[in-house]
């Protein structure tokens, strides 16, 4: 097993700098089936976090209830099916209510084999992926999926992490007060601690979002190498935290206020790299 910290030095080299002869698609498409008639707001935090942290095209595929809240807040979203690099899916759904339309959707994307993001409500999925894979729960999500009480998996993180990232042959992301993130191989990094005031509703969509937007933007090294994700998934973290940071400046914000600061966060980590 490796233990590293993560921080801004690593992170500023996985952030994807387009160059003149890129598109929309070179750039990376990253697709999101999230958000649900009960939680719509998911998909829009999601969507705008992967747009403010740069990416060529997000394509949304979900309820019309969402579709058109996505739709009227970033309207340079797609909202229909076609080419992505990448998947987030599952961020504002409920695996008990999930209906057929909703299922489909999910299980399509994740029969393409892409890099694809497992959020909330699509975890319980995993075993249906059938390319690179990141889980990125919380302790009591945690719990769920390995039966591991919430108490263990808060004392041993680190542990935890590890665990459930050999199980299931996945990136892990266990968000929490510290980040830890293992992979398969054992190796485990951890990112430093955000503000506590990123304890709030819509926190993980936007991560989500942010590491949604990183992979389908490194999707070329990604089909050469998998191993990638586990730096990548570190960077969305230190992103998100530092974003929170800006959004914070000491006292409550909004995740909406959270994701005006991520293009600031990008472009400051390019200068720092």
């Amino acid at each position: 097993m490796t233990d590293e910290h993560f921080g801004v030095t690593e992170a500023a080299s996985w952030i994807a700098v387009p160059e003149e002869g890129d598109d929309k698609y070179s750039r990376g498409v990253v697709g999101f089936v999230t958000g649900s008639p009960r939680y719509p707001g998911a998909a829009v935090l999601g969507v705008e976090a992967a747009l403010r942290t740069g990416v060529g095209m997000v394509r949304y595929i979900g309820p019309d209830s969402a579709a058109g809240l996505v739709l009227a807040r970033r309207p340079e979203a797609v909202a229909a099916p076609g080419r992505v690099q990448a998947w987030v899916l599952g961020s504002g759904q409920d695996a008990s209510a999930r209906e057929e339309a909703e299922a489909n959707r999910l299980y399509d994307a994740l029969a393409e084999g892409l890099p694809t993001v497992l959020d909330g409500g699509a975890l319980d999925l995993h075993a249906s992926a059938r390319g690179p894979l990141v889980l990125t729960p919380h302790a009591r999500e945690l719990a769920r999926l390995t039966g591991e009480s919430v108490e263990a998996i808060i004392a041993d993180p680190a542990t935890a992490a590890l665990s459930a990232a050999d199980r299931f042959g996945a990136v892990v992301l266990l968000k929490g007060h510290t980040t830890h993130l293992a992979d398969p191989g054992g190796a485990l990094l951890r990112v430093r601690s955000a503000p506590a005031w990123l304890a709030t509703a819509g926190a993980g969509d936007a991560l989500a979002g942010v590491l949604g937007a990183l992979v389908a933007t490194h999707h070329e090294r990604l089909a050469a190498d998998s191993r990638a994700l586990l730096p990548l998934a570190a960077a969305a973290a230190v992103i998100h935290g530092l974003a929170a940071e800006r959004a914070s400046a000491g006292g409550p914000f909004t995740i909406l206020d959270l994701c005006v600061e991520l293009p600031h966060v990008v472009r400051a980590l390019l200068v720092y790299g």
